[in-house]
């Protein structure tokens, strides 16, 4: 009988996490990542190319980034650029919080490698169709440095995704 109930349990807990992780995919029109060898290099821009046919929805970008323990610091700067067919460039120098005060990534995951969704934009309306070109290099620099970190360590991963906004 005890038996049954623990096997009950783990059931049911299995069936809540389960639709607890669940996500709605439907709204996801792009979504890439490319390998940074376990550092993120400054001069390794990871760029990514979106065909755009729709210029009246709103849309929501983010970067998703992978982390590991080996990433040192508290915070990350990053570089993003929307390349437009029609050559204007849209530029933004964005800010993240990657650990807590106790220096523990933030992020999802349950390994030591934690997966974080940081909002580039909201609601964007890309303003025509045709190819967009985004990069996102990082701009980060140590404290009291006024030169960038060359080789930033611990990320693995780095990624777009773009949703269409509910």
């Amino acid at each position: 009988m005890l038996l049954n109930s623990k096997v009950l349990i783990a059931l049911i807990s299995f069936i809540i996490l389960s639709f607890a992780s669940c996500q709605n995919y439907d709204n996801v029109v792009f979504d890439q990542f490319i390998e940074t060898k376990g550092q993120w290099e400054k001069k390794d821009v990871k760029t990514f190319v979106y065909k755009v046919t729709d210029t009246i929805s709103p849309y929501n970008l983010y970067m998703n980034v992978r982390a590991n323990k080996d990433y040192p610091y508290s915070n990350m700067y990053v570089i993003f650029k929307v390349y437009q067919p029609n050559l204007s460039i849209h530029v933004d120098t964005l800010q993240y919080q990657m650990a807590g005060a106790d220096g523990t990534l933030l992020g999802n995951g349950f390994s030591d490698i934690k997966e974080s969704k940081l909002e580039l934009k909201e609601g964007f309306v890309f303003p025509q169709s045709g190819t967009y070109k985004m990069t996102l290099e990082h701009a980060v620099r140590a404290l009291g440095e006024v030169e960038g970190v060359v080789t930033l360590p611990g990320i693995s991963e780095v990624g777009l995704k773009i949703e269409k906004k509910e």
